[in-house]
């Protein structure tokens, strides 16, 4: 069956599992049996308020199954599995083992698509991609297009190509990626490639060929020149993006311009300026990346070069990525908490040249020997907190020996204010205190952004005790 050529009434009567009661699962859920099919979903969790999303979508005829998550309906043609399955997982596994089609819902979406569907600008990396995505979609709303962040930001995809927009901006992660197969993107973006997730894939080959498959044929490919390990996933021809000054075929810097010599009528010897080092908020070297990420996708979707200034400027930064909280007794405290793995953590740690590093958290399987090493240079003291925070200690034993290390092995809701205090005692004026954790929070909060709220809100109390 060709993916573009499904159609609404090919769905009737088709019986369908999806795996996962999630944002996705439910939207995926929704739009399915809209169309007439036969959708049973499916979930290990049962609570509350699970049961009430349940309830939501018997009302419309799926039948909901909570408490089993990891047992194949009878009869089921296709599984649409949500990105919280690992491959390895039963009911996948199960399937697969049945010769039974499965896909996520990024891949439903696609296939979903009518004849006059909005074309798709995608991208994907270990960081910030959702920073990319929305600078794109400022880009392509100062053009004057219907433009829409969706996939693995905002509202689900499967709804979203439905909705008539003129073009998709689309985040997508390496889980979505995996469950995808014939999604070809007008345009795609490989923003950098470094070990995270590790645990979901198995190992770095199989997680980074879960990012190549975004360069699908036909798809204009665009990946950062400065990242070897994302250069090596992309194909012959790509589109390059630099913090040099570009050479024929890339966007890159020159002085405090962002130009384009890859999207011109001459790019052997023609450079398009496309917007000023100061549009880029917040400014740091890895955030420039992400502004000629975007520029460049929008820029092989014909966008004018003015709109790309434009969009940056009217760009506002999602909270809890390299965001200024206060300056007390000089000292600069920062807020990255989005900051989960190794590579983000690394990327914020190199715009300061001196830093109280707050760190710890999740690692995912991931490895710091190489981040420590790289930063050592930049650190006046560390203090750490969360599950994993051994690892970093031994890391830093080893590569930062002299520096200062704090351990806080609290999780109770007093952790954080101890965390900065004994931060602030360390730092001195001129020194920035980073919270850039390189790890997942949910050992201590519930996400990344409640544990960069607990940590502003440590540094006003802090504020207030000077």
């Amino acid at each position: 069956m060709d993916a573009q050529e499904v159609t609404g009434e090919q769905w009737a009567g088709r019986r369908v599992c999806v795996a996962g009661i999630g944002l996705s699962g439910r939207a995926a859920a929704r739009v399915l049996a809209d169309r007439g099919a036969r959708v049973t979903v499916v979930d290990g969790r049962d609570d509350d308020g699970l049961r009430e999303h349940a309830g939501k979508l018997e009302a419309r005829g799926v039948h909901v199954r909570l408490g089993d998550g990891d047992t194949l309906p009878e009869g089921v043609e296709l599984v649409v599995v949500s990105p919280g399955y690992r491959p390895d997982a039963p009911l996948p596994l199960a399937a697969a083992a049945a010769g039974i089609e499965i896909y996520g819902e990024v891949e439903l979406a696609w296939r979903l698509r009518g004849p006059d569907a909005a074309p798709w600008l995608a991208l994907t990396g270990t960081n910030g991609k959702t920073t990319v995505v929305r600078m794109l979609t400022a880009i392509l709303a100062a053009a004057g297009l219907d433009a829409v962040a969706a996939g693995n930001v905002g509202t689900p995809i499967v709804e979203t190509v439905l909705e008539g927009h003129d073009v998709l901006a689309v985040e997508l992660s390496s889980y979505q990626l995996h469950w995808s197969s014939s999604v070809v993107p007008r345009a795609a973006a490989v923003l950098n490639l470094a070990p995270d997730h590790l645990d979901w894939h198995g190992s770095m080959d199989a997680y980074g060929a879960a990012k190549a498959k975004i360069f699908a044929p036909g798809t204009v490919a665009v990946v950062n020149a400065d990242d070897p390990a994302a250069a090596a996933l992309a194909p012959p021809g790509a589109v390059g993006f630099t913090l040099a000054t570009p050479a024929p075929g890339r966007l890159g810097v020159v002085e405090d311009l962002l130009v384009d010599r890859a999207f011109t009528e001459d790019p052997r010897t023609t450079a398009v300026e496309l917007g000023a080092l100061s549009d880029v908020r917040p400014f740091a070297p890895h955030n420039v990346a992400n502004a000629l990420a975007a520029a460049a996708l929008a820029r092989a979707f014909g966008v004018a070069p003015e709109a790309v200034g434009a969009g940056l400027r009217a760009f506002v930064p999602d909270p809890h990525r390299i965001a200024h909280v206060a300056d007390v007794d000089g000292v600069r405290y920062v807020d990255d908490s989005k900051a989960t793995n190794p590579h983000a953590a690394a990327s914020s740690l190199a715009a300061c040249e001196s830093a109280v590093w707050i760190a710890g958290g999740q690692l995912k399987g991931a490895d710091v020997d190489e981040l420590v090493r790289s930063v050592a240079g930049r650190l006046r003291a560390v203090v750490l907190l969360g599950a994993d925070r051994a690892r970093i200690a031994a890391s830093l034993a080893r590569h930062a020996p002299d520096v200062p290390v704090v351990d806080e092995p609290g999780t109770d809701t007093g952790a954080m204010d101890r965390v900065v205090i004994a931060a602030a005692g360390l730092a001195r004026p001129g020194d920035t205190v980073l919270l850039a954790p390189a790890g997942a929070s949910f050992d201590m909060f519930t996400s990344y952004g409640a544990r960069g709220d607990a940590f502003a809100a440590a540094v006003r109390r802090l504020g207030g005790t000077r």
